[in-house]
């Protein structure tokens, strides 16, 4: 029987033998080739991982900060003294899992999908609650029916879920594979005033995400900001408490554009932005004016409220190029911090509202709380780490950035989700001085310190035996914290592909195991022949069924 599947989403042909070993073929040490990337993949994985690709604090965020002003950012902690614990694994569903009428799409594709992966020993999945879908019919008119498809589904293969509630655009960016724009009544109040969204010094909107100068404005049809955004996961809650704690395991809460609590400096949409550039400062809105102007003269310093740096460059330059970020710059003077102090603690105060609010709707019900971290690793071998302070993470060789985000996330339990943990610095172009492993090392710490959890998330495409490796390697807590999950990016047909299929069960095994023993035991020929292993005898009606031509 074949089980043809005509979809962007996956494909799984049970008739194509070609190269599918048998469980022997798969005993014995579990290795992956050490294949060096060629310049073309070099270059577009370092793009691509741009949008895909962050001690507790009792009041503001941004006390941590100034506590730590002096602390350098290379100084590792003793390491961690749990090196076998295992460490699961989910997979992250197609953006479009849910269609635009609020259906599962492709619901018999969706069920032979999931059917696989558990088959691999995957723990569960992710997927996206889009605002642009549920809320799409106007306000407090919310609609999870396709989602509670989903949900009942993964209950019935015994996978667990993370849910993201993913108050951003997705279009736009690298990866996204469709478009899910903002509720069209938000698009409404954005189009009656352009100054809700994110501007940068050239007068650019970006209708990513809803600039947060008004989180605490009644901007959206006599709402904030924050209060639709509460309203939206209390209603997911309502709807979905039955499943909480038991099937759905974990909330993702969107902090800003790609769900990641950070600014649209990078956007790449109309080719305004390239990798390597530095970005550019998004705080031109009417509203992030009027509090840099408020800070500014607080500061007795009013002629600093006027707007951001006049010499911070643009998107697609070097710090070199730049007066502001220039090895001796205008960021490491006393303007230079103070913007920089106001610019970074503006986005941990938003940070802190949506994690406040999340805290306290889902407290209680046994589901984690997770917020994601963007892995801007691009200049970061320079002294200003311009790419991270345009993206709004004070982080540069004198100043730690991601120590007062960890602090403010243990401040309401919620686990640090960070991207980019597949990359190595061998792999990414030297004039980009880039270092993603430094980076991840640098988080895993500033985790450990502030005693926050620490889960993972690959940054590319990728499916090789090498990125693998370097997950495997970062997993552990050998430099700083270890992972207590990692998330796959992504199920598509490219994963169902032999090779593919093959390594992916290699990892989840070996994860499994701690990411420490190499070898898979002689009796053990479970998942071994991973690629048509979910077709057994106690499947065989279900596979019948669900059979598409």
């Amino acid at each position: 029987m074949t089980l043809a599947v005509h979809s962007s989403t996956s494909f799984i042909n049970i008739t194509e033998t070609k190269g599918i070993k048998t469980p022997d073929d798969f005993l014995g040490t579990v290795s992956f080739p050490q294949t060096k990337p060629s310049c073309r993949l070099i270059t577009k994985s370092s793009m691509q991982e741009a949008h895909h690709s962050h001690e507790r604090v009792i009041g503001n965020p941004i006390e941590g900060r100034k506590n730590e002003k002096r602390e350098k950012l290379h100084v590792l902690t003793t390491t961690h003294s749990n090196n076998s614990t295992a460490v699961p694994v989910f997979v992250m569903l197609p953006l479009d899992t849910v269609t635009m009428g609020g259906k599962l799409n492709k619901p018999r594709l969706m069920n032979a999908s999931l059917m696989a992966l558990r088959s691999a020993g995957v723990e569960g999945v992710m997927v996206d609650a889009w605002w642009g879908l549920v809320e799409k019919d106007g306000p407090f008119k919310y609609n999870w029916e396709g989602y509670a498809e989903l949900v009942k589904m993964c209950r019935e293969h015994g996978l667990k879920l993370q849910v993201v509630m993913s108050f951003h655009q997705c279009g736009g960016n690298v990866g996204d594979s469709c478009s899910i724009p903002l509720p069209p009544w938000v698009l409404e109040a954005i189009a009656k005033n352009p100054d809700l969204v994110y501007t940068d010094r050239s007068g650019r909107r970006n209708p990513e995400y809803i600039s947060l100068g008004c989180d605490m404005l009644p901007v959206l049809k006599g709402r904030t900001p924050i209060q639709v955004y509460t309203d939206y996961m209390r209603s997911f809650r309502q709807r979905f408490n039955d499943y909480l704690g038991d099937v759905i395991v974990e909330i993702q809460v969107g902090l800003g554009p790609c769900g990641e609590l950070r600014y649209p400096s990078y956007p790449e949409s109309n080719g305004t932005w390239r990798f390597p550039g530095i970005g550019e400062f998004q705080n031109y809105d009417k509203y992030m004016r009027a509090s840099l102007a408020a800070s500014a003269k607080a500061a007795g310093k009013d002629d600093w409220g006027q707007g951001g740096p006049h010499d911070s460059g643009q998107y697609n330059q070097f710090p070199e190029d730049t007066g502001f970020f220039q090895n001796d710059g205008t960021w490491n003077s006393e303007y230079g911090k103070f913007f920089l102090e106001w610019y970074s603690g503006k986005l941990l105060e938003h940070g802190d509202r949506i994690l406040g609010a999340a805290e306290s709707i889902y407290q209680g019900t046994g589901a984690k709380l997770s917020g994601k971290v963007a892995g801007i690793h691009w200049h970061y071998n320079t002294r200003s780490h311009a790419a991270e302070l345009t993206a709004g993470y004070y982080n540069t060789r004198e100043t730690n950035g991601y120590l007062p985000i960890a602090r403010m996330f243990g401040k309401h339990r919620v686990v640090f989700n960070f991207t980019c943990m597949e990359m190595r610095d061998g792999e990414q172009p030297q004039s980009a001085n880039c270092s993603p492993e430094g980076l991840v090392r640098q988080v895993k710490n500033a985790t450990r310190t502030s005693e926050v959890e620490l889960a993972g998330e690959n940054a590319l495409e990728r499916y090789d035996g090498a990125a693998y490796s370097q997950v495997l390697a970062t997993s552990r807590s050998d430099s700083g914290n270890a992972l207590s999950a990692f998330t796959f990016l992504r199920m598509n047909k490219r994963l169902f592909e032999p090779e593919n299929w093959q390594n992916l069960g290699q990892f989840v095994k070996s994860m499994s195991e701690g990411g420490r023993n190499a070898r898979r035991p002689e009796c053990d020929s479970s998942r071994a022949d991973l690629y048509v292993g979910f077709i057994k005898k106690t499947h065989s009606m279900k596979a019948k069924e669900i059979a598409l031509v």
